[in-house]
């Protein structure tokens, strides 16, 4: 009795999971520009979540141009995510002037990263520099941040300009739901009635 009853539990469970799976596809089969907008939101919030570690990096550092670096990077994800809602509306193809656009202002992100990062590479091989123990922390914080934002970012425009590819990959995926007895219409017979 028991076993009858876990196998519906588990049975029951398994059909749940493949149903949220099925409509998780079906939300992304009609919104396939939803996969580089959470890139975006994901990478969006990794920096900006670390913006006091990179803020006190330019203040303890104070390299050349360390703020307008920071500045560009957060600026121009903010102004992204103007773009990529702009780049593919519903139902259209996607806007060619606008994708352009933000891989122009993913390339000035990536470099305004690796400027602050080579800049904070600088301030601690310099022998006149010396930091304590706390600047240390945020300085190999910041570091890291930078870092693991110019991987996201690339990821992010990647995922951007594969997105129509994404697209055609995810209609192919079937989502139909099989009801029982419709699988061969024809063989169907219609009585007469009498």
């Amino acid at each position: 009795m028991k076993d009858n009853n876990s196998n519906k539990n588990s049975n029951k469970i398994v059909a749940w999971l493949k149903e949220r799976v099925r409509k998780f596809f079906v939300a992304l089969k009609k919104n396939p520009q939803a996969i580089p907008l959470v890139a975006l939101c994901i990478t969006f919030v990794q920096y900006s979540m670390n913006l006091t570690s990179i803020s006190d990096t330019t203040a303890k550092i104070q390299g050349a141009n360390m703020g307008l670096a920071a500045f560009v990077s957060m600026l121009f994800m903010i102004l992204s995510f103007v773009c990529m809602l702009n780049a593919f509306p519903k139902r259209q193809k996607p806007k060619i002037a606008m994708m352009a656009l933000m891989v122009v202002l993913y390339a000035a992100v990536i470099f305004a990263d690796i400027h602050y990062i080579g800049r904070i590479d600088n301030a601690l091989n310099n022998p006149t520099n010396s930091f304590n123990e706390a600047a240390l922390e945020y300085i190999n914080t910041a570091k890291s941040t930078l870092s693991i934002h110019v991987i996201l970012v690339g990821i992010t425009t990647v995922l951007m300009l594969l997105e129509p590819v994404l697209a055609k990959l995810l209609k192919k995926i079937n989502t139909s739901i099989d009801v029982e007895g419709s699988g061969d219409i024809g063989t169907i017979e219609i009585a007469d009635e009498e």
